[in-house]
């Protein structure tokens, strides 16, 4: 199972909370502003190293302290491990298996956090920075070298910014060039081969989900039809003009349609949200091919803009996803969870079992 164990101090409303907890499912209870959300929050902090609400780490800090610190036990392996973050607000600090980690990876790796939420559908809406962080972190679970590529590709970017912002000559350019190319078209391979792994599950819930299949069609960043070298040598005016490069996979997308149309202006506002729950449900099936019984499912208010007949499409899919599942409710009265369940209430920050 994911974790069995969880624990979190003066993070947001909760002072002090630790569960023991089941591994299919855990269903915390309460009404709004009690601390459900805050809970689901302090969890994908732990797996993700942020926030699925806001980007300030130092919000997530309980009033009147000066750090928060989360603690997990992953049992997904082939033993225990715990998992560990203190957050201060000058640094974070990550440990994993009891030892100190050079950041998040180590954890993310152990503790896979996946979120609905009721803002999910700005997956769709919003613009493509959203979707490179859905595919990235997809593609993170399924390729080994996926992480060396992005930060070489990324370090070979920043390099090439400053040199733009500096206004240095075209040879401090093609001394990046080169290796912000090999990097850039190694990331975009990685990437189009976890979208041709996902096809196929992703296909098979949206029919589930909408009647149609659900498609992510992907952009490079680029002028397909050249090399991405050749684009950054012929791009070097218009980026001197932007002062950062235009061309690359940093300005990738992934276009997402149901039925072969975009799903921003087919589907309803709640079929927007079975739209992007659809895309994080068949990534979790991935991750859990690679990794298994690491996987968790966070549902924040699964209800939220979703009539019963779509919640209840939602959560029969949900139960094909072999992950555990917290999920918040305001009345625990949730249709499709799976049978085994543990219940908590929550109150005012507070979270006893039911």
């Amino acid at each position: 199972m994911p974790l069995s164990w969880f624990r979190a101090e003066q993070f947001r409303c909760l002072a002090s909370v630790e569960l023991e907890l089941d591994p299919v499912a855990n269903v915390f209870v309460g009404p709004n502003a009690s601390g459900k959300t805050s809970l689901l929050e302090a969890a994908f902090f732990l797996g993700r190293g942020r926030s699925f609400r806001c980007r300030q780490r130092d919000t997530l800090i309980r009033h009147g302290q000066d750090a928060f610190v989360l603690a997990g036990r992953s049992s997904g392996g082939v033993s225990p491990v715990m998992l560990g973050v203190r957050a201060r607000r000058n640094g974070t600090e990550w440990q994993a298996g009891g030892a100190p980690a050079a950041g998040v990876a180590a954890l993310a790796e152990q503790f896979p956090a996946q979120v609905i939420d009721p803002e999910i559908h700005k997956l769709l809406e919003e613009g493509p920075g959203r979707r490179r962080r859905f595919l990235d972190w997809g593609v993170f679970h399924v390729e080994p070298a996926f992480l060396s590529t992005w930060r070489r590709y990324h370090l070979a970017l920043r390099q090439r910014n400053a040199a733009l912002k500096q206004d240095r000559g075209d040879s401090d350019l093609a001394a990046w060039e080169q290796e912000l190319a090999a990097s850039g078209e190694e990331l975009v391979r990685q990437r189009e081969a976890y979208l041709e792994r996902l096809r196929d599950p992703l296909e098979a819930i949206g029919k589930a989900l909408l009647g149609s299949p659900i498609t992510l069609v992907h952009s490079r960043g680029w002028d397909e039809k050249r090399p991405l070298l050749e684009a950054l040598e012929a791009d070097r005016a218009r980026d001197r003009r932007y002062r950062a490069t235009q061309a690359g996979p940093h300005r990738g997308d992934a276009a997402v349609e149901v039925g072969g149309r975009a799903a921003k202006d087919r589907v309803s506002r709640g079929q927007q949200k079975l739209v992007a729950a659809g895309l994080m449900l068949a990534q979790l099936q991935i991750q859990e091919q690679e990794r298994p019984g690491r996987s968790a499912l966070l549902l924040d208010d699964p209800a939220a803009e979703l009539d019963s007949e779509n919640l209840g499409l939602l959560m029969a899919a949900v139960r094909t996803v072999p992950a555990q599942i917290w999920v918040t409710s305001l009345r625990g009265e949730i249709p499709g969870l799976p049978g085994q369940s543990r219940v908590f209430h929550v109150e005012q920050g507070a979270i006893r079992p039911g």
